[in-house]
């Protein structure tokens, strides 16, 4: 239908920027992935809106503040904009995974605030993420799963394909993004 708000749910670590072991803690620790900036930028072109959807149980562990959050977040966003992108939610997760939270994925719950806050439905909506946890969420959130091989992408590759076999799996970002700018 032309006009149609068409929405992608990105994952932030891994597929956006760089992941660590140890955690994004501060505003330096955010580092985009090659062409991912770009990506976002074409995707926003395009007439995307695109969401990111983030588990930052570093919160919840006491290793980085709210404050903290917000500023990587500022940073991310900034760095964007500046490749001509814009991002219509950032939407996370920030408890202890003992915490047993609805929002913290593999459920659903990020999910459906991004679908409170822009007022519509995820069902098909491609998301896009590096683990399995990425893929059950955006299942359980009925959205279409993709994987990229960037971040934790590649070890959990095997396993993705083992439990559904035929899940689009690209080698980073911008070639997710081709696909769905060429379907």
């Amino acid at each position: 239908m032309p006009g149609e708000q068409r929405i992608v749910v990105l994952d932030r670590d891994g597929v956006i920027n760089h992941d660590s072991p140890d955690f994004i803690r501060k505003p330096s620790d955010w580092q985009p992935l090659a062409g991912s900036l770009a990506a976002i930028a074409r995707l926003h072109a395009a007439g995307w809106i695109v969401v990111v959807v983030s588990n930052q149980s570093g919160v919840g562990r006491g290793l980085f503040s709210m404050a903290e959050l917000g500023q990587i977040h500022a940073r991310m966003v900034e760095a964007i904009r500046e490749a001509g992108g814009e991002l219509g939610a950032i939407v996370f997760c920030p408890h202890h995974p003992a915490e047993g939270c609805a929002c913290r994925k593999p459920r659903p719950g990020l999910f459906r605030q991004v679908e409170q806050q822009l007022d519509t439905s995820l069902a098909g909506a491609p998301a896009i993420g590096d683990s399995v946890r990425d893929i059950e969420a955006a299942l359980a959130a009925g959205a279409s799963p993709i994987l990229v091989r960037t971040g934790n992408g590649a070890a959990s590759e095997a396993e993705v394909l083992r439990r559904w076999p035929g899940m689009p799996v690209y080698p980073d970002l911008a070639a997710a993004v081709d696909a769905l700018l060429a379907s």
